[in-house]
């Protein structure tokens, strides 16, 4: 993976839980309750976009979509039950490894790839959505990755990317709170000072020649236990943009 914005530790991070991804009260626990949050956002506005009707079983079809640092698939699954041709790409061979055994056992034809956002560039790929959900705070050179992924995207296409704030409410809440006083991340799974504010991710995406459709903060109600779309962007946040 060499001449990619590629962290080697990261990769080897998750690497090692690879087996985990499915297992929704194992080591990914919090990302199986996070995700429909995600999916709701994801398809509404992937369908006012595209001028889809949501309320339909397949409002995808015709339409391509990349899932960057996919993992073991949580999100790639059901965009293609929604109808999109899914390519879904990891730096971890393990990841993919996952991905593609469980793909296999829900009889969905998806294609993964154990790739990098620069080779997929290289190769002159491109899809109508690229999916680029917590990602941004593992890589080596956000710059050059969001350019790289930037490329990816269709004349016309839109892409979603998710991360974490850098602020003190997320310190105490996703790096403190989540691993090490409420246990529900491994230790060390995020490094606070790569977070990224949306101010920060915003110019970046722009300057690589995309514009901002929406911000969108997602937030965790304690008494719910439960994960909802917010306007508080201090913690989890996810960036909709175009390439016109």
């Amino acid at each position: 993976m060499s001449g990619t914005s590629v962290d080697p530790a990261e990769v080897a991070k998750f690497s090692a839980i690879a087996a985990e991804w499915w297992d929704p009260a194992g080591k990914f626990a919090p990302l199986h309750k996070f995700n429909p949050v995600r999916l709701e956002f994801i398809r509404k506005q992937a369908a006012i976009h595209f001028g889809r009707d949501d309320r339909s079983l397949r409002p995808f079809e015709g339409l391509s979509l990349l899932d960057i640092g996919c993992g073991g698939g949580l999100l790639a699954e059901p965009m293609a039950r929604l109808g999109f041709a899914v390519t879904g790409a990891d730096a971890s061979e393990k990841n993919i490894g996952t991905a593609r055994a469980h793909a296999a056992q829900s009889g969905l034809a998806i294609d993964y790839r154990a790739t990098t956002a620069e080779a997929l560039a290289a190769e002159g790929a491109s899809f109508d959505v690229v999916l680029n959900m917590e990602v941004v705070e593992h890589v080596a050179d956000v710059s050059a990755y969001l350019a790289a992924c930037t490329g990816l995207v269709k004349p016309g296409g839109i892409t979603f990317v998710a991360t974490m704030n850098k602020t003190l409410k997320s310190l105490a809440l996703a790096k403190i709170g989540a691993e090490y006083v409420l246990g529900w991340l491994p230790r060390g799974t995020h490094d606070w000072n790569r977070f990224i504010p949306p101010a920060e991710l915003k110019a970046s995406l722009e300057e690589a020649g995309l514009s901002i459709l929406k911000t969108q903060g997602v937030s965790f109600n304690p008494l719910a236990w439960d994960w909802k779309l917010s306007a508080d962007v201090d913690v989890n946040y996810m960036v909709l943009a175009t390439k016109g």
